[in-house]
């Protein structure tokens, strides 16, 4: 592969600023439109738009590729990521976006696990590690909130519903990396992203759209666009850089998501919420990323036997 360090690293730095950015965006839609629907439009626009970049280049997914087998992995991979689109937004409605996102490193380890009894690979000690580094973080993130988080209330609804998308995301993520060996990674997405627009059509209300306006629609374009904005830096930082170098970088999206609802709310506070947040849940956040950090490279630190 042909490296480009800098622009590896811009592209980068826009997929962990337009993922950090969502859900600031997305909790001002949930205020007029149903999670299911705002999940709808957003995949029914990724969709389109693969659709016509794929035809165009003349790569669009053939019937002849799907065997039994296929089939069955869309319909998992599909439901994972519908799942974890409608969860994630839902938690919005509950939690503020800062929370919502430090679970996010949930699923790379989850994944992590998965690979262990699915393709029999290994933890390596710097995995491990970073796991452990993770959970010491999430305590230090919630120390003043413990009392919500381990209780009957619409906080714990919040976390509960983070958490499962985290959960459900794994499927979705286990059925690309099968589907891998006989797709691309833009034909599955479109095979993904149509599948979702399928299994959500009965409960999208397509009449909500209608209720937005002003600073709600403004937010509603962007959610839309930032599925394209996102995935499509994704795919480009790969394309130049190192996958364990992009997966730093990545790794930095709670962080971003703490930032912009900072710098929001000093701009316009009558729109964006200041995060809730102590001095020891910010270095929780910190930690968090930390153990992320070290269980994408810390491979380079430790040395151990396979």
């Amino acid at each position: 592969m042909n490296q480009q360090p800098v622009l590896g690293f811009i592209f980068a730095l826009i997929t962990a600023m337009a993922w950090g950015s969502l859900p600031i965006a997305l909790q001002h839609v949930l205020t007029v439109m149903g999670a299911e629907s705002i999940v709808w439009y957003r995949f029914f626009v990724a969709s389109l738009a693969l659709f016509l970049l794929l035809a165009w280049k003349k790569k669009l997914p053939a019937l002849s590729q799907f065997t039994s087998r296929y089939w069955k992995l869309s319909l998992i991979g599909v439901l994972g990521l519908a799942g974890n689109f409608f969860l994630f937004n839902s938690s919005l409605n509950y939690i503020e976006p800062a929370i919502t996102q430090i679970f996010i490193h949930l699923s790379s380890f989850m994944m992590l696990i998965c690979g262990v009894f699915v393709f029999k690979e290994k933890l390596g000690a710097h995995q491990k590690a970073g796991l452990l580094i993770l959970i010491l973080g999430l305590g230090l993130f919630f120390n003043d909130k413990f009392d919500m988080l381990f209780g009957l209330n619409m906080y714990s609804t919040g976390i509960l519903l983070s958490v499962s998308a985290a959960v459900v995301w794994v499927a979705y993520g286990m059925a690309q990396k099968l589907m891998s060996r006989q797709f691309t990674a833009q034909q599955i997405l479109l095979i993904m992203y149509t599948g979702c627009v399928i299994v959500l059509c009965p409960f999208a209300q397509f009449s909500q759209i209608q209720g937005l306006s002003g600073f709600a629609l403004g937010c509603f374009i962007y959610c839309c666009l930032n599925t394209l904005i996102g995935y499509g830096a994704y795919a480009e930082a790969l394309n130049r850089w190192d996958v364990s170098k992009v997966s730093v970088v990545v790794t930095l999206v709670p962080l971003f998501t703490i930032l912009f609802s900072r710098i929001l709310h000093g701009l316009d506070p009558a729109h964006f919420a200041m995060p809730h947040l102590n001095t020891v849940s910010y270095i929780g956040a910190f930690v968090v990323v930390l153990g992320a950090i070290i269980s994408a490279v810390g491979y380079k630190l430790f040395k151990y036997k396979r």
